[in-house]
């Protein structure tokens, strides 16, 4: 039986499209898939813990494995002997709050990754494509230089500028698009030239206003680093992390269709402009969140998506909780070889992530066949 030549003119422009620009269709999962994934998904979650046990070690004054034990145990009630107040307060005031900060930042960078990858159809987009990142930057110095910095209300403050710079910069974002709408190509060159607005407005407010001390322990900042993090920070983080994961894992299905692109996620039913609309909303608010409380730490949601596919495949709902997983165990162990490379000074996080980020991106363009 022969095909209708119509029916054959009206398939081939959407197979050029799959067959071209679309990953290839996800695997389905045999018998075996799903006790497979939730065994990778529990030793994620083993490698996790001992990496926070490991991480709150690590330092400049190393904790045994004796005395971090007492720790908890003092804390926990379970009747160890506690341990001397200036080792406790190492552990529990420095040491924990930031090793847990460091695994909450990173989930969250690399859901964002995962979600923006998948949203515009760029293997190479990452929680910065927005210019999020830059607006946050730019409204925490900006706030750093104002008198108010100077009452003792100051982190509150950074963090509060990092937060309206950030939306500012995702309003203008979606300002910029409203008469083209979301399109993919169009969201990657906006979102860079918010980007770089935002990014000589830091520049111009550090060179006329702030001082020499400011503006170095501001450059410190914004290079990324888990110093600043305390416990009340955390337990915002803890809070809107997890939001943000299950808003996307909710969104998985539409996210395997816009995978494939726009038209082939409305002809399976998803209200694309809506979805993006949720999400890239939910990826501005995780970045904000974490560029307000660490700084600027960049290509943890680029590169970690990309080891993750490797492993547990392109549906995300399986992808989605691995990469959270993956980019917490990452950014625990950059901000561990930070803090004991080069003991007792400190490297931003920023930049160990940056180091080696650079030549994984570099394979992934190679392997794009763009380099």
């Amino acid at each position: 039986m022969s095909a209708d030549p119509r029916a054959v003119d009206l398939l081939l422009p959407a197979a050029r499209e799959v067959r071209v620009d679309a990953p290839p269709p996800p695997p389905r999962a045999g018998r075996s898939g799903g006790p497979a994934r939730a065994g990778l998904f529990l030793a994620g979650a083993l490698v996790l813990a001992a990496s926070v046990a490991a991480g709150t070690r690590i330092g400049s004054a190393d904790v045994g494995w004796t005395d971090l034990g007492r720790a908890l145990g003092a804390r926990l009630g379970l009747g160890t002997e506690p341990l001397p107040p200036l080792l406790d307060s190492l552990v529990w005031d420095l040491r924990l709050p930031r090793v847990l900060m460091a695994a909450l930042v990173g989930a969250s960078l690399a859901v964002c990754g995962t979600v923006l990858q998948a949203v515009t159809r760029n293997a190479l987009a990452d929680p910065y494509l927005l210019g999020v990142s830059s607006g946050a930057s730019a409204g925490a110095v900006a706030v750093a230089v104002l008198p108010l910095s100077g009452l003792g209300a100051q982190t509150l403050g950074i963090t509060g500028g990092a937060l309206v710079g950030a939306l500012l910069s995702f309003g203008l974002l979606l300002v910029l698009l409203r008469r083209t709408g979301l399109d993919s190509v169009r969201i990657v060159l906006t979102g860079v030239v918010v980007g770089q607005l935002f990014t000589a407005l830091t520049s111009l407010v550090l060179m006329a206003s702030a001082d020499a001390d400011t503006t170095r322990a501001l450059t410190h900042w914004l290079l990324g680093s888990m110093a600043p993090a305390r416990w009340d920070a955390v337990a915002v983080c803890a809070v809107v992390t997890p939001l943000g994961l299950a808003a996307a894992w909710l969104c998985a299905n539409a996210l395997d269709g816009l995978a494939f692109g726009a038209d082939t996620a409305a002809s399976l039913g998803i209200g694309v402009r809506r979805t993006r609309m949720l999400l890239l909303v939910m990826t501005a608010v995780l970045t904000s969140v974490a560029v307000a409380t660490v700084g600027a730490i960049g290509f943890v949601g680029l590169i970690v998506p990309h080891g993750v596919r490797l492993l547990a495949g392109p549906l995300h709902r399986v992808l989605l909780p691995h990469a959270a997983l993956a980019g917490a165990v990452f950014l625990v162990w950059t901000d561990a070889l930070a803090r004991a490379a080069f003991a007792p000074r400190e490297i931003p996080v920023g930049v160990i992530t940056a180091l080696l980020g650079v030549p994984l991106f570099l394979l992934v363009l190679r392997r794009r066949g763009e380099l």
